[in-house]
């Protein structure tokens, strides 16, 4: 057992075992290592005046990620390289090609959330050769500027992939292979870690088993995968976690598995992670999921954590229950799996023994004659949390009934929660303007929502048969799925 963390932190590799489990890596980056150029401005991963990359070995080798230094914690960093903006520059001073077409394009004014801008620019050089607009601003989802605007930063993402130079300038390439090298070195040392810092511990397991095994001994311990939620429970609650078991590591949790029955996602598959193939399998779902935070978060936060912390107002467990998801649960001493449905019990409470957590989810793939849509409902369009967010699945017999219907709600009761009195109102009916006019007013037996600063309990019941209403109408065909960039795509 180890009683430090390795890291590599630009060109610096790291042994830290002098943290406490809520740390963060902002803290530690501006206050003992002096790199300022990283900037605390909303600490909570909206505003993205924090953002760096965090590499990490994959499959598919080394990967880097856009995330935010604010809620990420210090012992999550294992085995992982840091890039801050620092390390952008050549060794004679000169801007990184990035940093210049913020110059050439007069992309910064005040400055302030430039160097989270050039991180996220950065990444998304690193990662596509050639961006379109739609892929420059969803790079940029997670990113606030307040006084400069977007478009001269989107041109100088645009003429950075117009005129991109050799990669030998860039230091990410350039050292690639001694950055692998060093991480393969970390990654090979086995064992947990346990970091102790004024009594309280941060625990990085070896493996799932060796998870298991700790979470039997330490039911109450606090799991972080993306810390996306944990995080703010810190910087804005400030409270005192301990200890922290810390899982992104994990890559036994880190697998998306397609068959012909549906997708198998592990708890620790990031939103990022999942996107491509939950697109492809569930295209509305996966319009869904590029519209949870922004790139950072989506790049740390874990669908298994949006269930596992059971949230009324979690984006995924609509779609997911809509869809007849099943979760798999896991102690030291075995496994069961259980409706989606059925893990949120109450508000706060959840089917989870002591000892117990989320393994993975099985999302069943719809079948091919049925209708599946999800409708997230925010004062934002991008990186808000959710007012309500319905999911409707519907299958059609050979008369143009209702033959199976399933409809999930969040933000309209204390947790996620399936509207059966209109599932019932529905079922076996003509799918006709008649019937959908006559069922809504079930929603109110359904759901008695509560108002708050997102939106009031009228508006949210007003919206869910409305939502119904929408879908009545895209399934019926006299309506058209609004799309973003539909004239660039035209």
């Amino acid at each position: 057992m180890s009683e430090a963390i390795r890291f590599i932190l630009n060109a610096e590799e790291v042994t830290l075992g002098d943290f406490g489990p809520t740390e963060t890596l902002l803290d530690y980056l501006r206050l003992k290592r002096r790199l300022t150029g990283t900037k605390e401005g909303c600490a909570e991963g909206d505003c993205g005046a924090c953002t760096v990359l965090v590499g990490r070995l994959t499959e598919h080798g080394l990967r880097y990620e856009s995330v935010n230094a604010c809620i990420r914690f210090l012992g999550s960093l294992h085995g992982t390289h840091v890039v801050t903006v620092e390390h952008l520059a050549g060794r004679d001073g000169a801007l990184h090609p990035v940093q210049q077409a913020m110059v050439d394009c007069h992309g910064s004014q005040c400055g302030f959330c430039t160097p989270g801008f050039v991180m996220s620019l950065y990444g998304l050089w690193l990662s596509n050769d050639a961006p379109t607009r739609a892929e420059i601003e969803s790079a940029l989802q997670g990113n606030l500027c307040r006084c400069t605007g977007y478009e001269p930063i989107v041109k100088a993402a645009e003429q950075v992939a117009a005129n991109r130079p050799s990669s030998l300038f860039d230091p990410l390439e350039r050292d690639r292979i001694q950055i692998m090298a060093k991480l393969w070195s970390i990654q090979s040392e086995n064992g947990t870690i346990v970091v102790t810092k004024d009594g309280a511990r941060s625990i990085i397991p070896a493996s799932v088993a060796a998870f298991a095994e700790v979470l039997a001994e330490e039911p109450k311990a606090t799991i972080v995968a993306g810390a996306t939620d944990v995080g703010l429970w810190v910087t804005k609650q400030m409270r005192q976690l301990d200890p922290v078991i810390f899982i992104n590591h994990l890559t036994e949790l880190q697998s998306v598995e397609v068959d012909e029955n549906g997708i198998t996602i592990g708890a620790g598959v990031s939103y990022s992670q999942a996107l491509d193939k939950i697109a492809d399998e569930i295209p509305a779902f996966g319009r869904l999921i590029d519209r949870i935070g922004g790139q950072q978060v989506r790049n740390m936060g874990t669908i298994g954590g949006n269930i596992a912390n059971g949230s009324p107002i979690g984006d995924t467990p609509p779609p997911l229950i809509a869809l007849g998801a099943e979760l798999t649960l896991r102690t030291h001493s075995g496994r069961r799996t259980i409706p989606l449905e059925d893990f949120f019990l109450s508000y706060g409470k959840q089917d989870r023994l002591a000892g117990e957590f989320v393994e993975k989810v099985f999302v069943p793939r719809p079948r091919d004659n049925s209708h599946f849509a999800v409708y997230k409902i925010s004062k934002r369009r991008d990186e808000d949390i959710s007012a309500l967010c319905g999911a409707f699945n519907l299958r059609l017999d050979d008369e143009g009934k209702v033959a199976s219907i399933r409809i999930a709600f969040g933000g309209m009761a204390g947790t996620p929660k399936r509207a059966r009195q209109v599932e019932q109102a529905l079922l076996g009916q003509a799918w006709s303007w008649g019937v959908i006019s006559a069922v809504r007013d079930a929603f109110d037996q359904d759901y008695q929502p509560l108002s708050d600063w997102r939106a009031s309990a009228e508006y949210r019941s007003l919206t869910a048969k409305n939502l119904l209403t929408r879908f009545f109408l895209e399934t019926a065909g006299q309506g058209h799925e609004l799309r973003r960039f539909e004239l660039e795509e035209a």
